[in-house]
């Protein structure tokens, strides 16, 4: 009987990096790696994105083959599952926040603090947003637009998401 941690092991995540980046590459359609588990059964699941537009079923076949050819299965139990970031879920690498600057996203910050505001900038070390709010004016009742850029440290991040609108 095959034990399942001993083929575990040998299955990593930066093997399956490795395989995923090679086509990435061969592909050059802007692709790239935006998570990468493997779980305890051996079940791969590797999420990929694209710098512009949306990543196509072609793609996912593409980088799934090239990841399922070079690992033996006579030697390494697995089950493998490529799929596109979807919209639903938390932005997580620097290429997903560049890709979404203009957009609206809902901020989760650490400190429980929620803000809704538009993209403007992003680095490893932090994001620029620019949010709005009315406020009424001193000594009237007329309210006013107040639009602000601000810089939110990675650090004080929870999660990031897209705002979907079907306006």
């Amino acid at each position: 009987m095959k034990n399942p941690l001993f083929f575990f092991a040998m299955i990593t995540k930066d093997l399956v990096r490795k395989l995923a980046q090679e086509r990435i590459d061969e592909l050059d359609r802007g692709l790239f790696i935006v998570d990468i588990s493997i779980s305890k059964k051996s079940v791969i699941e590797l999420e990929i994105d694209k710098v512009e537009g949306y990543v196509a079923i072609e793609d996912c076949v593409s980088v799934s083959r090239n990841v399922e050819h070079n690992l033996d299965r006579e030697e390494q139990d697995f089950e493998l599952h490529v799929s596109s970031a979807g919209l639903d879920k938390p932005l997580r690498v620097l290429p997903q926040y560049l890709k979404n600057i203009g957009r609206t996203v809902a901020l989760t910050l650490k400190d429980g603090s929620e803000k809704e505001a538009v993209l403007k900038d992003a680095t490893e070390e932090s994001l620029v947003v620019t949010t709005t709010r009315t406020e009424k004016k001193e000594g009237s009742k007329k309210k006013e637009t107040i639009i602000e850029d601000e810089t939110i440290p990675m650090t004080e991040i929870k999660e990031t998401k897209i705002v979907i609108s079907f306006k």
